[in-house]
């Protein structure tokens, strides 16, 4: 091999600039401790992911080296970096892998790395600043902790340490032997700068369609060779003739009488009765919930019990209702508006909140009543017995409906009268629309 680098030729340079690109892709993932940190360490995996001359790459290298890659690509850390690390340990896996073939064939070559070697280039090399500041060593206990913090051993360091000086040599040795002569300085400037003149002509397909004139007889043999192309080429037509009724012209013109109103008010009075309501404001405090046990903190139950009766005390001393409610109140949907529920009817709530609120004059206000929720203060706003509204009440929803009823019917027979007429209107209209 050393023979080999020592001769001349285009061969060899090839080679050479294969061997050297590999070189400096291995050397992207080389150990630099300066970034020292335990982030980078995960859970032990096993098995070997590749052999590469009796050398094994482990899982857990890929791993380190993986999160080595992440850590430098994404150094501020973020949410997404162990979705990519699958990705990155591809890279990494690869790397190693050519990483571990450079080494192999460093060693075939009969380069070494002595531990002198080692020590130059902690001290002078790029770890000088890390582990010789100043020109100084920071201290062999210093050193070994600053490891221990990487998971690395003052052995695994240095070995990766030698290696790195092994690619570094081989890298050396092969762009040190490397020449480029005058002739091919020239041949390659010839090439990249020749340019070269002519001419050429266009022709366009129309232009040239121009100048030919098929016979007949021609036209018709293209014709016989290809008629199936021009089966159901000509779509099927057909011309019709149709009348459209505006609904909304029809609707528009239809008159509602107190008589149609009427009626349907009476065919449909059951949909017009309205049940017993109550319109009423609450204020809650919830009672614990019950435990694994099913059982109720009881000393909690007690503490909520106090507020309720302190809050009516309150509201029977003068304060008003919807300020404590909104101050107080657990039911988030209608603490904020002062405890109003609006208007319930009777199946709405629970069974003791129910009964109070329906049992109540207008403008009372309950003691406190205990439902499954809590404690409740309730207070009835308005009142409003079962009854049946009356015709002047739905008058408004009803009209529509009946003129809308009245507009499909007229449209329906001015359709049918159309219909007949175009029937009756000539023999192949009756032909047509038999068909």
């Amino acid at each position: 091999m050393i023979r080999f680098l020592q001769t001349q030729g285009p061969a060899k340079k090839i080679i050479l600039s294969g061997i050297l690109l590999v070189i400096c892709g291995a050397m992207v993932i080389a150990f630099i401790p300066g970034g020292l940190t335990s982030d980078i360490t995960g859970t032990p995996g096993k098995g070997i992911v590749a052999k590469v001359d009796g050398g094994d790459i482990t899982a857990d290298q890929v791993r380190l080296a993986a999160r080595q890659m992440l850590q430098q690509q994404m150094p501020q850390g973020g949410a997404n970096m162990n979705m990519l690390l699958p990705f990155f340990a591809q890279r990494a896996a690869e790397q190693l892998i050519t990483r571990q073939a450079l080494l192999a064939e460093a060693d075939h070559m009969g380069l070494r790395a002595t531990p002198q070697d080692v020590k130059e280039e902690l001290q002078h090399g790029r770890y000088s600043a890390t582990f010789f500041p100043g020109g100084n060593f920071i201290g062999q206990q210093e050193y070994e902790d600053m490891l221990q913090r990487a998971n690395l051993t003052p052995a695994t360091f240095e070995e990766a340490v030698s290696k790195d000086i092994l690619l570094t040599k081989l890298q050396a040795l092969i762009s040190g032997s490397a020449s480029v002569g005058d002739a091919e300085i020239r041949e390659q400037f010839i090439k990249q700068n020749s340019k070269v003149k002519f001419e050429y002509a266009v022709l366009k397909q129309d232009d040239l369609s121009k100048g030919l004139h098929p016979t007949d007889t021609e036209l018709k043999a293209f014709y016989e060779r290809n008629k199936a192309t021009y089966n159901n080429s000509i779509p099927e037509k057909r011309k019709i003739k149709y009348a459209v009724i505006d609904s909304n012209k029809v609707e528009s013109s239809i008159t509602v009488t107190q008589d149609d109103l009427q009626s349907y008010y009476q065919q449909h009075r059951d949909a017009y009765r309205v049940p017993e309501q109550v319109k009423v404001s609450h204020i809650l405090i919830k009672t614990p919930l019950a435990g694994a046990d099913g059982k109720v903190d009881e000393k909690g139950a007690a503490e909520a019990q106090r507020r309720a009766e302190d809050l009516l005390k309150q509201i029977k001393s003068g304060a008003k209702f919807e300020d404590l409610s909104k101050k107080y109140s657990e039911d988030p949907g209608s603490a904020n508006v002062g405890g109003s529920l609006g208007w319930i009817g009777k199946g709405q709530m629970a069974a003791e909140f129910e009964k109070a609120a329906f049992s109540l004059p207008k403008g009372q206000i309950s003691d406190v009543v205990k439902s499954l929720d809590g404690f409740h203060i309730v207070r009835v706003d308005d009142k409003q017995d079962a009854h049946l509204k009356s015709l002047d009440e739905v008058k408004g929803q009803i009209e529509p409906l009946i003129r809308q009823q009245k507009a499909g019917q007229a449209a329906q027979t001015a359709a049918a009268e159309l219909l007949s007429q175009a029937r009756s209107s000539s023999p192949r209209n009756r032909a047509a629309l038999r068909r």
